[in-house]
């Protein structure tokens, strides 16, 4: 029994260096295995400058071309033996205009798949890039909703028609002294003739509608103006400030703004009618 546990005891004693030498052995692996990542890091250090094309494109042969993009140019030295995709990179990197929002043009649209060689790039080629940034598309690509809320608040911000300069000075002669009474709130059929009303020299104008000859006759002190209802493009008319049972109205003769005939002080109760008639709703009085 005594030498049974002294065998035990000895064989204890051999096994117990296997494991101190295995320990060892991996300490000695790991310290290799630090070492040789603590290399691998020193070594990787490089790639972060192979990331701007330096030193990836050691031993190549290089071409240097002038990238030219919205008015600014750029300075590239690139593989010759480089395809048009990776020079669409290249270009992302000095402008931040996407690859696939590029146009590059070198005697023609530059194919991606072909080499700089192969398309015959040479030191000092100007290559054309045509192409707009995701900003600039979404700049330009405004919702039309809002273009129109923005010119609706700009026409709302537009002072009235009475208060403008041109009207202003016939307005602030008041009330002709034979002007028609209104009757502020009433919608009538308005007369044959209406007189008592200024033009926009300032004088004193009449409208007689000739139905059966289709036609409106202004009438001044100097003539009488005959115009076919049919030849008036539109009718414009605004309550004048302060006075809301008269309205300021305008008869477009032409195309545009500029022919427009200015009557004031015409009475509330005939506006509509007048307008409906003029632009052919109705054809009576």
């Amino acid at each position: 029994m005594g030498s049974e546990v002294v065998g035990m005891e000895a064989e204890v004693t051999q096994k117990v260096p296997e494991v101190v030498c295995e320990a060892a052995g991996q300490e000695d692996a790991a310290g290799t295995e630090q070492a040789s990542l603590t290399d691998g890091e020193s070594t990787s250090a490089q790639p972060a400058a192979v990331s701007n094309g330096e030193e990836s494109d050691e031993g190549k042969e290089m071409v240097e071309v002038k990238i030219i993009w919205n008015k600014n140019k750029y300075d590239l030295k690139i593989p010759l033996d480089g395809t048009g995709a990776k020079l669409k990179e290249k270009i992302h990197t000095l402008t931040g205009l996407p690859p696939a929002m590029q146009k590059v043009m070198y005697k023609g649209l530059l194919p991606e798949d072909k080499t700089l060689r192969e398309i015959k790039v040479t030191n000092g080629a100007k290559i054309m890039v045509v192409g707009s940034t995701i900003n600039d598309v979404l700049a330009v690509n405004t919702p039309k909703e809002v273009i129109q809320q923005e010119v609706k608040a700009e026409e709302n911000k537009k002072e009235p028609l009475c208060r403008q300069k041109q009207h202003r000075k016939v307005l602030d002669k008041g009330k002709p002294d034979d002007v028609m009474p209104s009757i502020k709130g009433a919608k009538v059929l308005c007369k044959m003739n209406l007189s008592g009303m200024y033009n926009k020299s300032g004088g004193k104008v009449r409208l007689t509608f000739k139905l059966e000859q289709d036609q409106l006759w202004i009438g001044t002190k100097e003539r009488t103006e005959k115009i076919p209802m049919g030849s008036i493009k539109n009718v414009v008319t605004e309550p004048i400030e302060g006075h809301e049972d008269y309205h300021m109205m305008a008869f477009q003769l032409g195309p545009t703004e500029a022919s427009q005939y200015w009557v004031y002080w015409v009475p509330a109760q005939f506006v509509d009618a007048i307008k409906d008639t003029v632009l052919g709703k109705w054809q009576y009085f």
